[in-house]
């Protein structure tokens, strides 16, 4: 392993902990979207609202999926919204499902998508992942990503 292998080992557990914090807030902030058709409902209606969209799959085999996620990054693309392809979905539903057991747990089914909405709101950590994500960009990769631990 090199040093620089290393670093950016480090880098990554640095951004992922920083989405896991700022998913978390923006959901007790009531500033998440979560599910695919929930998504796009909003990007239709209000994507100027949006500041960022996780893209989150661990089985790269679905085809409709696949198709979704290409749908969604064109248009995230075309909105100048920020895009993340995260995988984990476990860990995305520990995060937020714990957080919001008091509501319905049917809504959490499809994690494939999530947006962060409301510009306005000073959202923890999302210059971190933003920062992230144009850093990626910069080096060629088109939708960075991004691997969440379980824990």
């Amino acid at each position: 392993v090199t040093l620089k292998e290393l670093d950016y080992y480090h880098a990554m557990q640095s951004v992922g902990l920083a989405l896991e914090e700022l998913l978390v807030t923006a959901q007790k902030q009531d500033c998440l979207t979560i599910g695919i058709y929930e998504s796009a409902k909003l990007l239709n209606v209000d994507p100027d609202n949006v500041v960022l969209c996780v893209l989150a799959a661990d089985d790269e085999e679905d085809v409709a999926l696949k198709i979704h996620f290409t749908l969604l990054q064109s248009f995230c693309c075309d909105s100048d919204i920020t895009i993340l392809r995260v995988s984990g979905v476990q860990r995305l539903k520990q995060l937020l499902v714990a957080v919001d057991a008091n509501r319905n747990q049917e809504e959490h089914r499809d994690l494939h998508c999530i947006l962060v909405t409301n510009p306005q709101a000073d959202h923890c950590r999302l210059q971190e992942v933003g920062t992230y994500c144009q850093e990626s960009r910069r080096l060629d990769q088109w939708v960075p990503e991004l691997v969440l631990q379980e824990r």
